[in-house]
C-alpha cells in the first residue's frame, strides 16, 4: 500500500470519459504536473455512492480553479460507468472521468480493497503534480465523505507546497493565518 509522501508507482487503467462518452486507458502518470484527487467508492448502482460523486460534480469546476483534476475509481467496468452515467440524474452530472479497477490493482495499491467482496473502501487520495501522495482518507463504506472538506484539504496541501515551513491548522480556509513550528502565527499570505 502506497503510504504518505511515497512517490505513485506506475499503473495503467481504463477512464470512461462522459464529456467524450468513450473509454481510454491512462496511466497515472498522465496526470502529473497538476493535482490528483482520486474518489474510490464501492460500486455503480448503489445507494451512497452517487450522493458523493454528484457532490465532487458540483464541487469540480471548484477543483479545477485549483489546478486539480479528479478520478472516481471503483470495481466496475467502464461500460458499467457507462451504463450508470446514461441512466442516473445523479450520476449524469459528473464531467471527470470515472476509472475502472475491475482487477482492483488500484484498489490494492491504495489500500482500500475488500478482497473478499472484490469491492473498494471509500477512499480519497490527494497527489500533488510530482506524483507524491499527500492525503489519505479511507471510511467503512457505511460513511458518506464530504466533497467540501476534500477541496478544502487540497487547498491547505497547496498552501502548504508553496509555503515551506508553514503548517496549518485545525479548520483552515485559504486566507486563514497559519503557523510555522517554533514561531507564533505566520499571518495571513
Amino acid at each position: 500500500m502506497i503510504k504518505i509522501n511515497e512517490k505513485i508507482p506506475e499503473i495503467s487503467f481504463d477512464i470512461y470519459n462522459p464529456i467524450t462518452d468513450k473509454d481510454v486507458k491512462v496511466k497515472l502518470s498522465d496526470y502529473n504536473g497538476k493535482w490528483l484527487v482520486l474518489v474510490f467508492y464501492p460500486a455503480d448502482f448503489t445507494f451512497v455512492c452517487p450522493t458523493e460523486l454528484e457532490e465532487m460534480a458540483h464541487l469540480y469546476k471548484d477543483f479545477k480553479k485549483e489546478g486539480a483534476e479528479i478520478l472516481s475509481v471503483s470495481t466496475d467496468t467502464v461500460y458499467a460507468h457507462k451504463a450508470w452515467h446514461d441512466s442516473s440524474p445523479a450520476i449524469k452530472q459528473i464531467k471527470y472521468s470515472m476509472a475502472a479497477d475491475p482487477t482492483g490493482s488500484l484498489s490494492k495499491l491504495f489500500g482500500t480493497y475488500i478482497e473478499e467482496e472484490g469491492l473498494s473502501l471509500r477512499g480519497t487520495f490527494i497527489i500533488n503534480p510530482k506524483g507524491i501522495l499527500k492525503s489519505i482518507e479511507i471510511n467503512d463504506n457505511s460513511i458518506g465523505r464530504k466533497g467540501a472538506e476534500t477541496l478544502r484539504k487540497l487547498r491547505a496541501a497547496k498552501h502548504v507546497s508553496k509555503h515551506p515551513g508553514n503548517v496549518c491548522p485545525a479548520s483552515w480556509e485559504s486566507g486563514d493565518d497559519t503557523l510555522k513550528p517554533g514561531m507564533d502565527l505566520v499571518g495571513k499570505i
